[in-house]
C-alpha cells in the first residue's frame, strides 16, 4: 500500500490520499463554509448510497441556541455559533430605523438585548469542550434577529468567529482561550447591514480576509496571528452577504468579492484591483459566493439576478459575459451555486431547482420536487453538495436528499428527515442554516439543537 500526503492551499488542509486501494474510506475536516476550498465538494469515501429506513442513525445531539452559523468540523471537534436571547416582547421593543418606520417587516429594524456565544463539542459525543459568549445588542431587522450568520473558521490552534454585529473573534482551539478581537463598528465606523454581518472569514496564508464595509475598506486582511490590519480595498455602498473565496483564473490567484455595487477580484496579497464587474444585487443581497469554472465565473442573487462573467486569459480583465432573468440563469436567494461540466445546479427564486448552460444562461430543467413538492414556497432553500458523481441537498425543511443531477434531469435516490424546521417566516417553519460534512457524518442545527448523524456505508 503506497500513501501520498498532499498539502492544499490552506494551511489546515492537510488529506491522506491511498493510492491503489480504492475499498479504504478516505477522512476528511469540514473546517469552514463549504468545505475545505469553499468549493461546495464532499470528498470522503465509504459513504452510503441510500437511507435505511426510518434515516440514518443518530450518533449525539446538543442543546442549542438560535442562528444561522453552520457547524465547522477539524481535529476532532465542532464548532458551531448561537444567540442567547433575553426575553423580551418583540412589539414593544425599540425600533432603531430613521424616519417613519418601514411597513414591510423584511425592513424593520429593532433593539434586541442578548449575548453570542461560540461553542466547542466534542465531535465524537457532542459533549461541550468549551465556550465562549459576549454581550451582543441586535440592532439589525427583528424578525430575521435570530443569531450569528457566519460560519467558524478553523486554522490549526485557532478559530475565527464573525458575529452578526461585527465582532470579529480569535480563539484558541485548545481551550477557547481569547487571542485578539477587532469591532467592525468602532474600528471601521460599519453600520450594521439590515441583515447583519454574514460573510465567512477566509484564511489565506497569514491573512484572514474579512467583508468588512465602509468607505476603502469593504474588504480588510487582518493578520491570523494578532488582528493587526495588513492590507484594506474597495468601497461599496453596501458590503453584502457573500464571503470572500480565491480563485486561479487566467493563472492569477484572484480573491473574488461580491458587495452591493458589484464582483471584484483582487491579489490576496496586496488588495491591489485586477478588474471590476457591476452586476448589482437587489437590496444588496449578496450571499451565494462566486462559483468558477475555467475563466468563467457565476453570481446569483435574489430576484432572478445571476450573471456569467468571462475573465481574460491573462486574468487581468473581465467582462459581462450574460446576464440571467426569469428564464436565464438562477436567481438563487441563500444557497451557493455548483458548477459541473458547463452546468449551473442552484436552488432559485422561491424553491425552484433549476439545471441552467454556464456558456448562455440557457435553464435545461427546473422542479420544485428538492425543495417544497410541486409549488412555489415563499424563500424556499436547497443548498447543494456534491459527492462523488452523486449530490446531497438539504433544503429547508430539514430533508436531505440524495440525488443524480445531469443536464437532461435529475435522480431522486433516496430521502430522509433529520431536523425539524424551527425558524418561522411568514407562513412557514424553516432552517436556513448549511450543514457540515466529515467523518462520513453530516451536522446540522437549528434554533434548538446541534445534531450528528452518521451517513457511512453499512460495514464500513
Amino acid at each position: 500500500m503506497r500513501c501520498i500526503l498532499q498539502l492544499m492551499s490552506a494551511p489546515w488542509a492537510l488529506y491522506v490520499i491511498l493510492v491503489g486501494v480504492p475499498s479504504v474510506s478516505v477522512a476528511a475536516d469540514w473546517p469552514q463554509w463549504l468545505g475545505p476550498e469553499r468549493e461546495t465538494v464532499w470528498r470522503e469515501t465509504g459513504i452510503l448510497e441510500t437511507f435505511p429506513e426510518g434515516g440514518p442513525p443518530l450518533r449525539w445531539s446538543q442543546p442549542l441556541g438560535g442562528g444561522y452559523s453552520g457547524p465547522a468540523v477539524a481535529d476532532g471537534r465542532v464548532f458551531v455559533m448561537d444567540r442567547q436571547a433575553e426575553k423580551i416582547d418583540l412589539a414593544r421593543a425599540k425600533i432603531l430605523n430613521d424616519g417613519v418606520p418601514p411597513r414591510n417587516a423584511n425592513f424593520l429594524r429593532k433593539l434586541l438585548p442578548g449575548n453570542e456565544r461560540i461553542v466547542c463539542l466534542d465531535e465524537k459525543t457532542g459533549k461541550k469542550i468549551w465556550e465562549q459568549k459576549w454581550t451582543c445588542p441586535y440592532t439589525t431587522v427583528a424578525i430575521y434577529a435570530i443569531g450569528p450568520r457566519a460560519t467558524p473558521t478553523v486554522d490549526g490552534s485557532r478559530v475565527f468567529a464573525l458575529g452578526a454585529e461585527g465582532d470579529l473573534k480569535c480563539f484558541s482551539v485548545a481551550d477557547g482561550k481569547r487571542i485578539w478581537e477587532r469591532d467592525f463598528k468602532a474600528d471601521y465606523g460599519l453600520k450594521i447591514p439590515e441583515w447583519g454581518t454574514a460573510a465567512h472569514p477566509l484564511v489565506d496564508g497569514n491573512r484572514l480576509i474579512c467583508l468588512v464595509g465602509g468607505q476603502g475598506t469593504t474588504c480588510v486582511a487582518f493578520d491570523k496571528r494578532t488582528g493587526k490590519e495588513i492590507w484594506r480595498a474597495l468601497s461599496a455602498s453596501q458590503p453584502g452577504y457573500c464571503p470572500p473565496v480565491i480563485h486561479t483564473i487566467g493563472g492569477r490567484r484572484q480573491l473574488l468579492i461580491w458587495h452591493g455595487d458589484g464582483v471584484e477580484s483582487l491579489d490576496p496579497r496586496t488588495g491591489e484591483v485586477f478588474w471590476t464587474v457591476p452586476v448589482k444585487p437587489t437590496f444588496g443581497m449578496s450571499i451565494g459566493h462566486p462559483v468558477v469554472e475555467g475563466r468563467q465565473v457565476f453570481v446569483m442573487s435574489f430576484n432572478r439576478v445571476s450573471a456569467c462573467i468571462e475573465v481574460s486569459e491573462d486574468g487581468g480583465r473581465a467582462k459581462l459575459k450574460w446576464k440571467g432573468n426569469a428564464r436565464r440563469g438562477v436567481g438563487g436567494v441563500f444557497n451557493t451555486a455548483v458548477i459541473a461540466d458547463g452546468h449551473v445546479y442552484a436552488g432559485g427564486q422561491n424553491g425552484r431547482y433549476v439545471c441552467a448552460r454556464l456558456s448562455d444562461g440557457k435553464q435545461l430543467w427546473n422542479t420544485f420536487a428538492l425543495a417544497n413538492g410541486k409549488r412555489p414556497a415563499s424563500w424556499a432553500n436547497v443548498f447543494t453538495i456534491r459527492q462523488g458523481n452523486r449530490y446531497f441537498l438539504a433544503n429547508d425543511l430539514g430533508e436531505l436528499i440524495i440525488a443524480r443531477l445531469n443536464p437532461s434531469g435529475f435522480e431522486e435516490l433516496s430521502r430522509a428527515r433529520l431536523i425539524e424546521p424551527t425558524h418561522k417566516v411568514g407562513n412557514r417553519l424553516l432552517v436556513w442554516s448549511h450543514p457540515a460534512f466529515a467523518n462520513r457524518c453530516i451536522y446540522l442545527r437549528n434554533d434548538r439543537e446541534i445534531r450528528c448523524y452518521s451517513l457511512a456505508k453499512p460495514g464500513d
